[in-house]
């Protein structure tokens, strides 16, 4: 069994198509780690990518989305405490443009940029922010960047692949070749297949062809002239990568993030990432984030992100990886080898310490601030839910607003001790306790109903954060006649 301690570079799969392309690309698979985290239920692979030992994990089947990849990356640096830095490799939504030739099999990888006057450090959550009255909604919040180390290696790949060119497609082929039952499902589509249909042709519900239901001419489909012979394919493009808890698949909304933010790719795990687990998003593109979804070019695209990645990390030494923080020092913050450095780097002139605490103190009084937020929020949703509630039994007549509190309040209070034999009887504490459900007291006229009622609704019902909402009506009041006629029909 292989020793957790040996493994400094963390990849995360996000399902199954992409865990095959990381194991295949791997140069030696290791056997299984000898002991993991008590409560870590990843499924991992060991192995090597040139000198560099990595641990491959992926996320449970069915599941994606920003927590669930968060959950796994945390249960990966607790059980390999040595992992430096992150790779999240997998499939992505392309965003193509006229200034961005995006096609399905390209790689997007995220890296730190601006556009339109604002920088972006290669990843942004485009579902998480605020809306405000009469404005647009607004994006918050800021992702770190990827680690220098790996930003250097991009620049590496980069330079390599501007001047020879690269070998992502013959390497693919070697694999296949050494392993022809991944042929069917991770060999490259019939590159006919990769139609971008024009942003307002929408994919029928249940239909599955889109050359019959959606179109195959110019009228539908975006033409993109054959790429040149030293232009690169696949392509790979560098830029924002945006990430949410929901798949993109409108392509209307695609095109506006393009325009606002500059997108290149679609894709929801990175988001859960970025600030705890430092690390490099690499996205083969397999459909364009529309509504014409193609699984078709999955496999592929999962392949051709993989063997990016593969270049990738041959572009780092292994030395300047050990050089790296530990990921589990930084996730618990508290390590040693943390206070040491603050310590040793105490300058007269500024103490550390002084500026960790004032980070500290700000962080709270944001955190507080946000949650007094929060609180009137929540108070202020329930006061209008009150409100909706009473507006719901309010009655009208000519003369003057009659309302349930009007014909409550016409009820006599109970006298002292009365009322006791109900509130204690096994068939009301047991509804009490319900979270929903009828109870139903029926009586003869005179028996007491309404001062039972009036009792409940004064002094017992009412708790802390619970709304209770009442009608009494008389059988002769012909208003409330009518508002049982309207509920009954």
């Amino acid at each position: 069994m292989s020793n957790p301690n040996d493994y400094t570079v963390g990849w995360i799969s996000a399902i199954t198509t992409e865990y095959v392309a990381a194991r295949a690309v791997l140069d030696e698979i290791h056997e299984g780690p000898e002991m993991v985290s008590i409560n870590d239920s990843n499924n991992y692979t060991l192995g090597r990518i040139g000198k560099h030992n990595v641990v491959i994990a992926v996320l449970p089947d069915g599941e994606y989305g920003i927590s669930s990849a968060a959950r796994v990356a945390a249960d990966l640096s607790h059980s390999f405490p040595n992992v430096r830095f992150g790779l999240l490799v997998g499939i992505g939504g392309g965003a193509p443009s006229q200034k961005h030739d995006i096609r399905l099999g390209d790689v997007v990888v995220s890296s730190p940029g601006s556009s339109n006057g604002v920088s972006y450090s290669g990843v942004f959550q485009y579902d998480f922010g605020k809306t405000v009255q009469g404005q647009s909604f607004q994006t918050t919040g800021f992702l770190n960047q990827p680690p220098f180390l790996l930003r250097a290696a991009v620049t590496g790949v980069k330079a390599k692949y501007e001047e020879e060119g690269h070998r992502i497609k013959a390497n693919i082929c070697a694999i296949l070749d050494k392993n022809p039952r991944l042929r069917k499902k991770y060999q490259q589509p019939d590159p006919s297949s990769d139609r971008l249909h024009k942003s307002h042709i929408c994919h029928p519900t249940n239909e599955w062809s889109c050359v019959t239901s959606c179109g195959n001419t110019p009228s539908s489909i975006i033409f993109r002239p054959k790429r040149g012979e030293y232009e690169d394919d696949p392509m790979i493009h560098y830029g924002l990568v945006a990430s949410a808890n929901q798949l993109m698949g409108d392509a209307v909304l695609r095109d506006k993030l393009v325009t606002e933010k500059d997108v290149k790719c679609f894709e929801t795990e990175a988001a859960g990432l970025m600030n705890h687990f430092p690390c490099l998003v690499i996205r083969g593109i397999c459909d364009y984030s529309d509504s014409h979804k193609n699984e078709e070019w999955q496999g592929y695209a999962a392949m051709v992100a993989a063997m990016y990645t593969k270049d990738l990390l041959y572009q780092i030494a292994p030395n300047t990886v050990e050089a790296e923080k530990k990921i589990s020092d930084l996730l618990s913050g508290q390590s040693g080898a943390l206070q040491t450095v603050l310590l040793a780097y105490t300058d007269p002139m500024t103490d550390y310490r002084d500026i960790a605490r004032e980070h500290r103190d700000v962080a709270k009084e944001h955190r507080d601030i946000v949650m007094v937020d929060i609180q009137a929020q929540e108070e202020e949703r329930r006061r209008q839910e009150e409100e909706n509630c009473h507006q719901l039994f309010r009655l009208t007549r000519k003369d003057r607003d009659v309302t349930y509190e009007w014909y409550k309040d016409r009820v006599e209070k109970r006298v002292e001790n009365t009322c006791l034999w109900f509130l204690q009887h096994e068939r009301f504490q047991t509804w009490l306790k319900q979270e929903s459900g009828p109870l139903l007291v029926s009586a003869d006229p005179g028996c007491g109903k309404s001062v039972l009622a009036r009792h409940l609704v004064d002094e017992v019902l009412p708790r802390p954060g619970t709304t209770v909402c009442y009608f009494f009506f008389k059988d002769q009041d012909q208003n409330t006649k009518n508002i049982a006629r309207t509920e009954q029909g």
